[in-house]
């Protein structure tokens, strides 16, 4: 089962708690155990943030966020109008205020990249959606039971 969403937000600070709830939402109606939920929710969390710190929004003057869930994984994307400089993983200091996000979402993400189209940039990484236990078989997911928000 495959299953996507697209929103296009404003290029404003209020859009990262609409992106998230909207998330969360989504991936407990569809059954997406709680877990993978707030690693997704976390990981969009950090792309949007980078986005709105450091790019330009969209020509209409939006910011871009997109999901894809199947059922082992969820890909979450963020798309601007791209930067100056291409987004990286930084090695903040321990006194560092910032630049653990993209080091979050590189722990938290089987995998992430960066997509180039025209002046488009798209941030996207994929998150492990499906509860495997030791052996390697896949469980049935816990539906998540505490409100998004």
């Amino acid at each position: 089962m495959s299953a996507s969403s697209v929103v296009l937000l404003p290029y404003a600070p209020s859009s990262v708690a609409v992106a998230r709830q909207r998330l969360c939402s989504d991936l407990q109606e569809r059954g997406v155990y709680e877990t993978a939920i707030e690693d997704a929710v976390l990981v969009v969390s950090e792309l949007l943030s980078n986005a709105l710190r450091h790019a330009h929004p969209l020509p209409s003057g939006q910011i871009r966020v997109s999901w894809r869930w199947t059922d082992e994984h969820v890909e979450v994307a963020v798309s601007d109008g791209g930067a100056a400089t291409e987004p990286r993983a930084g090695r903040p200091t321990l006194s560092s205020l910032g630049g653990r996000g993209l080091g979050i979402v590189e722990y938290l993400a089987s995998t992430w990249g960066v997509r180039h189209e025209g002046d488009i940039t798209t941030v996207w990484a994929v998150v492990t959606a499906a509860d495997t236990v030791g052996n390697g078989h896949v469980s049935t997911p816990e539906p998540a039971l505490r409100e998004c928000g």
